[in-house]
């Protein structure tokens, strides 16, 4: 319970904060119901998006060693020195109940054809191809991840925060505000006593300062 003094002006004050601290969980509250679904939402997204890696990058490695077995190391080697690809992140955000996440978009530049398709096995185009979309889905996965952390990081503070508000906050405010609530019923029954005994004894003195003249 507040230490305060249980006058009036404390009273409506107390009124006050228990309002404002109502109305601060519910806000609360909905942020976190809102942080626990998109939360929920991300980790079905993110391993989604674990298994499409690596099943991206099992059929780019699939196809590398087949175009390796058809074609020769040395060969393909010389082919992957030919590629003139560039890959660039652009990194952008969006806003979840205020937490900042990131946005991943893979951009390439640098369009094939880069070598000669003569004697060349077709494992070493689509190798390519699945080495190109592994990337961009590990970019998105990144996002995805660094999104659940941020997400959890902040859901953790928010439920921190309700329960404080309705475990310790809101009930010491009640409690205070019930025994401020008592005191001053008390007192007003104490001051209507006391008035009501000075009004007897003004009356009692009256009738024996009349008593006295006659």
């Amino acid at each position: 319970m507040k230490n305060v003094a249980p006058n009036r002006s404390n009273y409506i004050k107390l009124k006050d904060e228990l309002k404002f601290a109502r109305l601060g969980h519910e806000l609360l509250d909905q942020k976190r119901n809102i942080l626990v679904i998109e939360l929920l939402t991300l980790v079905d997204q993110t391993v989604d998006y674990q298994s499409r890696v690596e099943a991206a990058l099992a059929r780019a490695y699939a196809s590398l060693q087949e175009a390796v077995m058809v074609m020769g190391k040395l060969k393909v080697a010389n082919l992957s020195g030919a590629v003139n690809m560039q890959a660039a992140i652009v990194l952008k955000e969006r806003r979840v109940m205020g937490v900042r996440l990131p946005v991943v978009e893979t951009e390439f530049t640098g369009e094939g054809p880069y070598f000669s398709p003569l004697d060349t096995s077709l494992r070493v185009e689509e190798a390519l191809a699945a080495f190109k979309n592994a990337l961009s889905l590990m970019g998105r996965l990144a996002e995805l991840k660094v999104s659940l952390m941020r997400l959890a990081r902040e859901a953790k503070k928010t439920i921190r925060k309700v329960n404080a508000l309705e475990k310790i906050a809101i009930p010491d405010l009640k409690e205070t505000l019930k025994w401020t609530e008592g005191r001053l019923e008390e007192a007003e029954r104490e001051g209507f006593l006391l008035m009501k005994m000075v009004k007897s004894r003004l009356e009692k003195s009256k009738g024996g300062g009349d008593g006295a003249a006659l």
